[in-house]
């Protein structure tokens, strides 16, 4: 399959979804070994792939978890520079639910997996307290905002650098 990602000489455009996991007043966050800040795990549909789709096989590939789609919380409009090039991405976040509790460290920070099973260090995945979301560099930005609105139904952000 090919992502939803398209580059031009000027610009980029990607679609994203991402999945909003909660545990014990916590959200899963990941990060890249190389940036200090936290984004909601997730990534690039597919062509021909739904949001479920691509949130459940993106969970499985990179944390080896088997998930259940809820529902749509939050929808961005993004514009930053990805390397260089500017980027507009619209990306979709939805809660997530392991579907079985062992598949998963509860806390703490911990690596991501491959398909086979083994241990990447180019992902790092954080269970972080909802309460120091504030304190974090983290993607979107007003996550600490939107989470406090979080049972208000689906909320609409637009960020640009």
């Amino acid at each position: 399959m090919k992502d939803i990602l398209f580059r031009t000489e000027n610009y980029i455009f990607s679609y994203r979804v991402a999945g909003i996991m909660l545990q014990d007043n916590a959200i899963l966050l990941q990060r890249t070994s190389d940036d200090s800040g936290y984004a909601v795990p997730g990534g690039h549909a597919e062509l021909g792939e739904t949001n479920a789709e691509t949130l459940v096989r993106e969970y499985k590939e990179e944390i080896g978890v088997d998930i259940t789609v809820g529902a749509l919380k939050w929808v961005a409009e993004i514009h930053f520079a990805w390397q260089g090039t500017p980027c507009h991405q619209i990306c979709l976040y939805y809660e997530v639910f392991p579907q079985d509790l062992a598949q998963i460290p509860l806390e703490g920070t911990f690596t991501g997996t491959e398909e086979d099973g083994v241990r990447r260090s180019d992902i790092i995945f954080s269970w972080i307290p909802l309460a120091n979301l504030h304190q974090l560099k983290v993607y979107p930005e007003n996550m600490a905002a939107l989470m406090a609105k979080y049972e208000t139904g689906v909320q609409h952000l637009v960020s640009k650098e």
